[in-house]
């Protein structure tokens, strides 16, 4: 079968196209012919190393596809269920083994597609506004990168749940996709000269000098300490990714000095931590978008040998939506 493997920690360049055996499924395990492959900043932290891999290993952890096998002790599925998962290391492949405890039947008249661009940034919003500061009715939220796949799911949901959104984008065609999103106002960082400074005054205007009750933010680094700014009086900072790279060791008497604020670093794996959970947060993201509640974006497909120029894209903020790979 054909696969994407990284050969070394490095950039892009670094991903090569391998024939390797067919897997075969063992204990617990589904075999899976995968439609899409989805593409994700966590693929690039392995990549690059920044994340500590062993090396060459075939990439990505997400996909949709068809049950082809099913391996010992596993029940609920058939050869030939649409199946979907965020969890399954070796996903930029023709064929991926898939644990079938994080796994879960695509809605009947869902595109595989589609369902492959929602599992992991479909999930990651839902446990952010559900779970770990769960939006409600008056709550103000900031959202960083709102065009990008999180960004235009969590807005949705967010709204839906009664909040008002307000996120950063860095264009004009950028700001229009994230108020059809449902964003309440979107502010341009790229014209900004000092983020740190800009930003947190931009929100505060519009927030009637309160800030907002939450900061949902995937950027990292160059957005931290303009994120914690923007916080009103016992806000939280959710850092949710480190697109722009990893935000340096904190004192923690910042959070008491800027108003007892909370912050934390939250992970997918641990909000998906029970079966029911997985079946909860798939079943809600999932089920939206077949009932088209939910609109999901795919801004970009790329063949499954052009793994290094979607990487390319993701890492240069040249997308918007969901990026695939098409095996």
């Amino acid at each position: 079968m054909r696969a994407v493997a990284a050969r070394e920690a490095g950039g892009p360049e670094v991903l090569t196209s391998v024939e390797l055996p067919e897997p075969e499924p063992g204990p617990g395990q589904l075999l899976v012919r995968v439609a899409a492959a989805g593409v994700n900043f966590i693929d690039t932290y392995r990549r690059s190393g920044l994340y500590p891999m062993p090396y060459p290993h075939v990439v990505g952890v997400e996909g949709a596809g068809v049950v082809t096998a099913l391996g010992e002790h596993v029940t609920g599925f058939a050869v030939g269920d649409e199946v979907a998962w965020c969890e399954a290391p070796g996903s930029y492949a023709e064929l991926a083994l898939v644990p079938a405890a994080g796994a879960v039947r695509v809605p009947t008249g869902l595109d595989l597609t589609l369902a492959a661009a929602l599992p992991l940034q479909g999930v990651t919003a839902h446990y952010l506004v559900a779970s770990t500061f769960a939006v409600g009715l008056g709550h103000d939220v900031l959202l960083t990168a709102g065009a990008g796949g999180v960004g235009l799911l969590a807005t949705q949901l967010a709204v839906a749940r009664g909040g008002r959104v307000i996120t950063t984008v860095s264009s004009a065609e950028k700001a229009a996709l994230s108020a059809e999103a449902g964003a309440a106002h979107t502010i341009d960082y790229a014209a900004m000269a000092d983020i740190t400074a800009e930003l947190p005054t931009a929100v505060r205007a519009l927030t009637g000098g309160e800030g907002v009750h939450v900061v949902y933010d995937g950027v990292g680094r160059s957005t931290f300490d303009a994120s914690l700014a923007s916080l009103r009086r016992r806000g939280t900072l959710v850092l949710f990714g480190a697109a722009s790279g990893p935000v340096p060791p904190l004192d923690p008497q910042r959070l008491n000095r800027a108003g007892s604020l909370y912050l934390t670093r939250p992970t997918i794996g641990d909000y998906l931590a029970t079966r029911a959970e997985v079946e909860w947060r798939f079943g809600e993201v999932l089920g939206a978008a077949a009932a088209g509640d939910l609109d999901v974006r795919v801004g970009a497909t790329f063949p499954l040998a052009e793994a290094g120029q979607a990487h390319r894209a993701l890492e240069g903020r040249r997308t918007t939506g969901k990026v695939l790979l098409i095996p």
